[in-house]
């Protein structure tokens, strides 16, 4: 599988994901994991309804698409994967999902601790789970559109440790 971009976006699909990084990568394939979509059939068809015609949806929960044999399979197609949040993406690491970087795109929490851009404010949680993930192997990177200058979640610790 050519996974060309795992990231974290809370609205999931919207237009960053289908002006900007589809046509950015040459994706031809969306995969979203997230349980509250994947259990209903009217959040799943509004997503599908919002992608181009061109581009295959594929929805997943969190557990289940890290079980998949999608996640093994060595296919030539581009594919997006989008997750709501860095719990999520843990999660299926540790069922065995498999990655080497991560993009947290937009991300909101009230119970902000580190305001990372305009798009991304972690809470302790957000954190500890995107510590687990750097820990495992992973680069964490924050990136809202293609465009943007990259910025290593590893310096963002740095300076609030400092």
């Amino acid at each position: 599988m050519d996974f060309s971009l795992i990231r974290v976006d809370s609205r999931l699909v919207h237009g960053q994901i289908i002006e900007t990084w589809l046509p950015f990568l040459k994706a031809t394939r969306i995969v979203v994991v997230n349980d509250e979509v994947a259990g209903s059939f009217f959040r799943e068809t509004v997503i599908r309804m919002a992608v181009p015609r061109e581009v295959e949806v594929l929805i997943y929960g969190v557990d289940e698409f890290g079980h998949t044999e999608m996640t093994l399979h060595d296919e030539n197609v581009r594919t997006i994967v989008l997750f709501s949040g860095v719990n999520d993406v843990a999660r299926a690491w540790e069922a065995g999902f498999r990655f080497k970087t991560l993009n947290i795109g937009n991300l909101y929490s009230e119970k902000c601790k580190l305001q990372c851009s305009t798009s991304v404010c972690l809470a302790d949680e957000d954190i500890a789970h995107a510590c687990f993930l750097l820990d495992s192997g992973v680069r964490v990177e924050l990136r809202s559109i293609p465009g943007d200058r990259t910025v290593d979640f590893r310096d963002l610790l740095g300076s609030r440790q400092g």
